[in-house]
């Protein structure tokens, strides 16, 4: 990595975790945040290959009829199934994966956060720097995501639960742990990882 480059920091938490809330703290900071979701979401509508490859994976159904993804649709048939929920992970994360690296390369920062529900589950941190992981304990994590999106069932937040990685495991794996819970401040803890990063570049 040449000295110019900027680190690769990724932020992960469970769904309900209040990771985009730490990042945007981090962005308060002058941090570029990459947020793998919107990406994700932007580039399945945008990328010819990948769209093709949706379509062969999960029929013309995918995307609607002026050209959109279909998002309820994979919400009920792909989301649902986790057999199919390892397929279009195969499929998006390498797009994402490779779009991030050229996102980084031309942001002037020490450190660049890259913001991701799924990281550990995905391989990703093979390809980061470190790794920060949002902690929060579960029943305050779905109370937060019903609040956030009342159109998802306690059922559907839970099966999301179910593809992630236990918080306990992921705050072993991870390189910073920031704690969001109510009796925890998120700027000290936020401020105290931004020096030490700045510190390692």
């Amino acid at each position: 990595m040449s000295n110019f480059a900027p680190i690769l920091v990724g932020i992960t938490g469970g769904i309900g975790s209040g990771k985009s809330t730490v990042a945007k703290i981090f962005s308060i900071l002058g941090i570029p945040i990459y947020s793998a979701d919107d990406r994700a979401k932007w580039l399945m509508g945008n990328n010819e290959l990948l769209k093709t490859q949706l379509i062969e994976a999960f029929g013309e159904q995918a995307y609607q009829a002026d050209g959109k993804l279909d998002r309820s649709f994979l919400a009920k048939t792909v989301f649902s199934d986790p057999e199919k929920v390892k397929v279009i992970n195969s499929l998006v994360h390498p797009v994402v994966g490779r779009d991030f690296l050229e996102w980084a390369s031309s942001q002037d920062s020490p450190y660049v956060l890259k913001e991701a529900a799924l990281i550990f589950e995905t391989g990703g941190e093979k390809t980061l720097d470190f790794v920060i992981n949002v902690s929060s304990p579960l029943k305050v994590r779905i109370a937060r995501t019903m609040l956030r999106d009342p159109f998802r069932s306690e059922e559907q937040i839970n099966q999301i639960i179910n593809q992630q990685l236990p918080d306990e495991q992921k705050n072993e794996l991870a390189d910073f742990v920031i704690k969001n819970t109510d009796n925890k401040l998120l700027i000290p803890q936020v401020l105290k990882i931004h020096q030490q990063l700045i510190l390692k570049k």
